[in-house]
């Protein structure tokens, strides 16, 4: 018989491995994504050369504690987007509205948001390699992120809850980077609780 075993913390590369692996079948769990639909999601992006970074609430991971989130924004390098949008049409569900691609895949809850907005343009060329779900992406900067995240919080057309969500990323960023705290508006920084 079998047994699943902890790989040995005296073997560090096992044990990090191990580790990423884990991340991401919780996350799949979860999103319920029985369709491989982020590694095929991702896999197409790397195939075809899209440059790409993560945003949200994953960007937001990546450098803090995470929390579960079910659904995965990027960017896409603004000469890219209309390529983009033809490769992931020919693989994948996707609906086009005025500032955003939303991709999806019968078989996972999984929802992958791309932004389209011009104010996102510098986010790609800034980003760097960072870990999000156990797989290794690029990742919008510290700073970008946490601007993608006040942009969030003043847009009135959000739904309350999701502009709560972000002020409380905020505060995450915060808590572990009290430097960035110059640079949030202080009709923001009022309502955090940091």
């Amino acid at each position: 018989m079998l047994y699943r075993r902890t790989p040995s913390p005296y073997d560090p590369a096992r044990l990090l491995s191990w580790r990423k692996m884990r991340a991401l079948t919780f996350w799949k769990t979860i999103v319920m994504d029985k369709a491989n639909f982020l590694e095929n999601f991702i896999g197409l992006l790397r195939a075809h050369g899209i440059r790409f970074c993560v945003i949200g609430g994953h960007a937001v991971n990546a450098y803090v504690e995470p929390v579960v989130t079910l659904d995965l924004d990027i960017v896409v390098a603004v000469d890219q987007i209309e390529q983009v949008e033809a490769l992931l049409a020919s693989h994948f569900q996707v609906k086009r509205f005025a500032h955003s691609i939303n991709v999806s895949v019968p078989g996972s809850d999984l929802r992958v948001q791309i932004q389209t907005g011009p104010r996102y343009a510098g986010f790609v060329e800034r980003a760097s390699e960072r870990e999000v779900l156990g797989i290794v992406l690029p990742v919008a900067s510290l700073e970008d992120t946490l601007q993608g995240k006040i942009w969030a919080v003043q847009d009135v057309s959000r739904r309350p809850s999701k502009r709560q969500k972000d002020l409380a990323d905020i505060a995450r960023l915060l808590e572990a980077y009290p430097e960035l705290r110059e640079r949030v508006p202080e009709d923001i920084l009022k309502q955090l609780l940091v």
